[in-house]
């Protein structure tokens, strides 16, 4: 049975991702000392994600921003996703890359209470996206890594979002991802709901 209600256009729900970084487990021992655990704060959208009580500072060449929450579990590389406005603000030039995707990318000083740590690369604009199911993209008709329209259809500033990117795979579970700069501009909230209004587009 779908997941999703076989109406067209397709609601899916919002997140709007706010400035965060993920850890290795190297990166969370020099920050917050040797065997230190991530503490859960709060589970978010994805399944076995959660923001951490943890937080750490941004120093960049121009600037800093302090109470910046990671994003658990512990990963095999150090990422930090920023929006547009933070980048403008430490000083970092970051291109918006897919969430992963970080060769070629400028790199960051991050400080903890016990240390801290130099990262040569991992500083991104994350591309908004669509994570979904096998399920949900067989419902949609999509596959991972197309590009398709979404639209906010309620509020004093709707608009519609080109060029989202398509993500699928068992782990995720359906949500439209936008980082603050970008729900700021369409009045966009944490709980929203948007609606596919194109598919794939080439």
């Amino acid at each position: 049975m779908s997941t999703l209600a076989d109406v067209e256009p397709a609601r899916i729900p919002a997140s709007v991702s706010a400035r965060h970084v993920h850890l290795t487990h190297a990166s969370v021992e020099h920050l917050f000392g040797p065997d230190h655990a991530l503490l859960v704060r709060c589970a978010v959208g994805q399944p076995e994600q959660f923001a951490t009580q943890e937080t750490v500072t941004l120093i960049g060449p121009k600037g800093r921003i302090a109470h910046v929450r990671i994003v658990g579990p512990e990963r095999k590389e150090d990422q930090v996703e920023v929006s547009r406005t933070d980048a403008i603000t430490l000083g970092v030039n970051a291109p918006l890359r897919e969430s992963g995707d970080i060769d070629g990318t400028p790199g960051i000083l991050i400080e903890g209470p016990y240390g801290r740590v130099t990262l040569a690369r991992g500083v991104i604009c994350a591309l908004r996206h669509l994570h979904m199911s096998p399920a949900d993209a067989d419902v949609l008709d999509l596959k991972d890594k197309d590009r398709v329209e979404v639209s906010v259809a309620a509020g004093p500033r709707r608009m519609t979002f080109a060029d989202v990117l398509v993500r699928v795979s068992p782990a995720f579970r359906l949500e439209f991802h936008v980082d603050t700069d970008e729900a700021n501009a369409a009045g966009l909230g944490a709980h929203d709901e948007v609606l596919l209004q194109a598919r794939p587009v080439q």
